[in-house]
Order: C-alpha cells, then sequence, then structure tokens
C-alpha cells in the first residue's frame, strides 16, 4: 500500500479534526469524494476531460442523471455522468454498494414481513437510511438475487487444491418462530494460487447429510484436484468429507483443537501449554513434531492428563500440512483465513439481528463473499503459483493421499 503524503502528526490532527464533525459534514465529504472519483471515470470511459477535444475519444457527453445512494453516513446525491452512445456504470458504486444494497433490501424485507416499527427505524438508524419504498424493495431484490444465484452456480473450472469448511449460525423467522441456521462455507485456494469462496448455502444444521449435499453441490459444478481439507472436527463435517472428498488429505484446524486442549489447563498454566503446544508444529518435518509432542506430553502429564491425553490423540490431524510446501504452512495449520471472513460476515449480519427468511439471510451474506473474491482476485496471489505446481506434481511427495 503506498504510504500517504500526509504527515503523520497532520493525518491526526484531520482525523481528530473528522471525527468531532456533524454526520452532515461528514455526508457532505463523502459526496465530494464520491462525485470527483465518477467524473474521473467517465473521463477515462469516454476518452477525454471535459469539454476536451482530444483525438481518439471513445464517446461522448450527453448529460448526466441523478441517483440516491444510501450509505452509513446517510443518502447521498450524485450525478452520474451520461455517454452518447455506451452505458457508464460507475465501477466505485456497483463494486462497493452491492453488499449495502442487499442489508438494506434485508431491513426493507423486515417491514413488509411486519417486524416491529421501532426495531426497524433502530436498525435504519444504524445504516443512515432515510427512505424505503415496497416497489423499490421488489426490483432491488431480483436484481440482487440474479447476481447471487449466478455466483453459487457458476462452473468451478479450476482445480482446487486446497479447501476449507465453516459455518456461522444466524438467526431467521421460519413458520412463526426464530430458530438459528446454519450457514456453510467453502473457502478455497485455487491451482494458480488465488483465494476464492467457491459455495455457499443455509441449512437447517451442521449434519452429515446437509454437508454431504453441500459437497455434493460443488462436485456438480465441477469441483476436482482436492488435495487438502482443512476444517473443525465437528462430527458431521468430518464424516462428510471422508465420504465425499475420500481422495484429500484432512487438516484439523489447530486453532479449534488448541481450545479443546487448553479447556482443560487451569488459568496459570495456560499460556505455558499454548506455547508449548506452537513450538510443536513449528518444527520442519511431521517426525520431529511427533518427537517434540511426546517430550511435552511427558513434561505435562502429571499436573494436565486430560489436556495431554487430548493432544496424543489427536496430534495427527493436525500434522497433515507438513506434507505440503513449507510455503503454504502458515496458511493450512488453521482454518483462521475463513474465521477473519466469519468476522466480517458477522459484523453485517448483527446489524439486521432477525432475518425475515433464509433467503433474505443469503442475499446479504452472499453480497459480502462476492465482493471478498473479486478483491482476493484482483490481489497478488496468496500462494505463488510456482509452489503450486508442486503440490500438483506427480513426482512430488506433496501429492501423497491423491
Amino acid at each position: 500500500m503506498a504510504k500517504s503524503s500526509i504527515p503523520e502528526l497532520d493525518r491526526s490532527a484531520l482525523l481528530t479534526l473528522l471525527a468531532s464533525q456533524p454526520d452532515d459534514i461528514l455526508k457532505d465529504l463523502m459526496r465530494t469524494v464520491a462525485q470527483g472519483a465518477i467524473n474521473a471515470e467517465f473521463d477515462e470511459f469516454v476518452g477525454a476531460e471535459h469539454y476536451g477535444r482530444e483525438e481518439g475519444r471513445l464517446d461522448y457527453r450527453n448529460g448526466s442523471r441523478q441517483r440516491s445512494v444510501d450509505t452509513r453516513m446517510g443518502t447521498i446525491d450524485l450525478k452520474i455522468p451520461r455517454a452518447r452512445e455506451t452505458n457508464f456504470v460507475p465501477p466505485l458504486l456497483e463494486h462497493r454498494k452491492r453488499s449495502e444494497r442487499a442489508l438494506v433490501a434485508a431491513v426493507q424485507e423486515m417491514v413488509i414481513n411486519g417486524v416491529s416499527s421501532r426495531k426497524v427505524e433502530r436498525v435504519l438508524h444504524e445504516l443512515g437510511v432515510e427512505r424505503m419504498s415496497k416497489s423499490q424493495v421488489s426490483l432491488l431484490c431480483v436484481q440482487l438475487d440474479g447476481t447471487v444465484r449466478a455466483f453459487r452456480e457458476r462452473r468451478l473450472e479450476a482445480a482446487y487444491p486446497y479447501i476449507m469448511f465453516d459455518a456461522i449460525y444466524v438467526k431467521m423467522r421460519e413458520d412463526g418462530r426464530v430458530a438459528n441456521q446454519a450457514v456453510v462455507i467453502a473457502y478455497a485456494v485455487n491451482e494458480h494460487g488465488l483465494r476464492e469462496v467457491i459455495g455457499v448455502d443455509i441449512v437447517l444444521t451442521e449434519s452429515r447429510e446437509s454437508w454431504s449435499t453441500f459437497m455434493r453441490g460443488l462436485i456438480e459444478r465441477g469441483l476436482h484436484g482436492v488435495r487438502l481439507v482443512v476444517s473443525d472436527a465437528h462430527e458431521g463435517l468430518k464424516a462428510a468429507i471422508a465420504t465425499i472428498l475420500p481422495q484429500a488429505q484432512w487438516q484439523r484446524c489447530r486453532v479449534h483443537f488448541l481450545r479443546n486442549i487448553m479447556a482443560h489447563v487451569p488459568q496459570h498454566r495456560k499460556l505455558e501449554i499454548a506455547a508449548a503446544f506452537r513450538s510443536i508444529l513449528s518444527m520442519e518435518t511431521a517426525d520431529a513434531a511427533r518427537l517434540q509432542a511426546v517430550k511435552i506430553i511427558e513434561q505435562h502429564s502429571k499436573a494436565n492428563p486430560k489436556a495431554m491425553e487430548i493432544l496424543g490423540a489427536g496430534l495427527e490431524d493436525v500434522l497433515s500440512f507438513f506434507d505440503f510446501p513449507s510455503e503454504h504452512h502458515r496458511k493450512l495449520w488453521s482454518s483462521n483465513p475463513i474465521e477473519h471472513l466469519n468476522g466480517t460476515l458477522r459484523k453485517r449480519t448483527n446489524v439486521v439481528g432477525i432475518f425475515p427468511n433464509a433467503g433474505a439471510a443469503l442475499r446479504l451474506i452472499s453480497m459480502v463473499l462476492i465482493e471478498q473474491t473479486e478483491d482476493w482476485i484482483t490481489e497478488r496471489c496468496y500462494m505463488s503459483e510456482a509452489s503450486m505446481q508442486l503440490v500438483n506434481s506427480p513426482k512430488n511427495a506433496y501429492t501423497r493421499g491423491a
């Protein structure tokens, strides 16, 4: 990321000044910045500045249209330039606003489905949305649902050597009562080293059957080349992985495993045991890690018998990452990457609280995942393409379990 040209002290003073300003001033600032970015994008789109007479221009200006955009600062009005021959859609708005639009649509559905106006007003205040109508809701939902469907049903053309599975729970109203339902997510690294969210769905509970159905759907869409699956030790999920993806190795998330161990360690020994556990996985080979684990278990068995029993029983489940390139180890030994993504989702879903139905929840969550996937595609590779070739090479030991 480029370093700001504003000196540190000046940036600090600017942030302090902005924080002290009323919302309408910040909203005006947002409008000015957004309008300036849109105008610059349009100049590039038509190939000429305003009143410019450059040769080789691509199109001509044809006035502008007003567009109101609901943001967390409130509703701002922008002028969207028109082109004479082609349709100009500012990437700034389309890319960044879709999840916000999905969030607004979810809240608006709350009104349609009879949620108390007081609660809706509180949520709308959080969003800064000033106006809404049922006809706008209907059109918005249709547009968003088409985008969500295309994302969830797209063909998986590349091979995906690494996959992580996880779930979060959201509250929704079904048949007149509120219940928790599981949002299951598949996050993957493809053969080129790029990250993607390749699947998302809502199920009643994390059972073997629901996970199996989810995974079969991925295979029907083209999922192939899976070498390693990372997840927690949920029994239903483990059973589904073993049945549907038998060719892949399984890596138990080290973070979840450590939590299970620490649940049986007294408070005054937690830091010591956590450091000992990390020393096992910091070894250069799986054999060295096993030897280190033997030492740790012998050293702490008397004071922490149950914790060391859990460590010994589950050790092999957290060593699978050693069978893959060392460059990938820190990105494979836990499901932390998807946990971070889950945190982003929870921030959005917590604003709504209780979704009026599964469709509203899936719409919002999918739009956040779409934006995240698009961001990943534009970033540099998560894992180098050269190292990914090692994973798939038939001459390399990293293909064990294929």
